[in-house]
């Protein structure tokens, strides 16, 4: 469970992460993708401009709060579904060295009792991942919702007509002028509005 939450926390992020901004659009070269723009500066006159998704994504303080809460909710059902696994390994082993002293109907029981006692689990890890997906695609939905509605601010305040994204998961645009990169404006806006959320 451990690695199929951990897995599943890195999956559902990035998947969120590039549909969010699949829906918003794509733009940029692969070099521009891999580094992180350090200067704050906008096009004067551009009609378009994209913003590189896996840049914002690692510098947007919400982002980075999100994907911690849910790797603690993960971890932390993950720490659950193990205790409740060794408790039933701890089980069976007592069953294992006690059945030779039972009776044939005794061990039948038993191993009844066990038979159910591993479908509960198995039912229980099932249902902890599927809870977990849904916290996840819920935070995912608010991280979107974040993102789409502060684009839309932006694009009408700075006259921009359209705004788009890159990420190196989904590169449908493969180039873009540098010069159009709004980035680390965004990026920079972006975290200073969720500080002020946070206070």
């Amino acid at each position: 469970m451990k690695t199929s939450v951990s897995n599943l926390i890195k999956t559902t992020l990035a998947v969120a992460l590039v549909a969010t901004f699949a829906a918003c659009g794509q733009k940029t070269d692969t070099k521009a993708a891999s580094t992180t723009t350090t200067t704050v500066a906008t096009p004067e006159k551009a009609d378009i401009v994209y913003v590189n998704s896996d840049t914002l994504i690692h510098n947007y303080e919400y982002a980075k709060d999100m994907g911690k809460r849910l790797q603690d909710k993960g971890k932390s059902a993950n720490d659950d579904v193990v205790s409740k696994k060794q408790a039933f390994q701890r089980q069976v082993g007592d069953y294992q060295k006690g059945a030779a002293t039972m009776s044939a109907d005794q061990r039948a029981g038993e191993e009844q009792k066990l038979q159910r006692k591993g479908q509960e689990i198995q039912a229980y890890e099932q249902n902890a991942t599927a809870q977990f997906q849904q916290e996840s695609a819920s935070e995912q939905s608010k991280l979107y919702d974040k993102i789409a509605d502060f684009a839309k601010t932006y694009a009408k305040e700075k006259g921009y007509k359209l705004v788009l994204t890159f990420s190196k998961a989904n590169p449908t645009v493969l180039f873009g002028d540098p010069s159009l990169d709004v980035t680390a404006d965004v990026v920079k806006r972006l975290n200073d509005n969720y500080a002020k959320d946070k206070k």
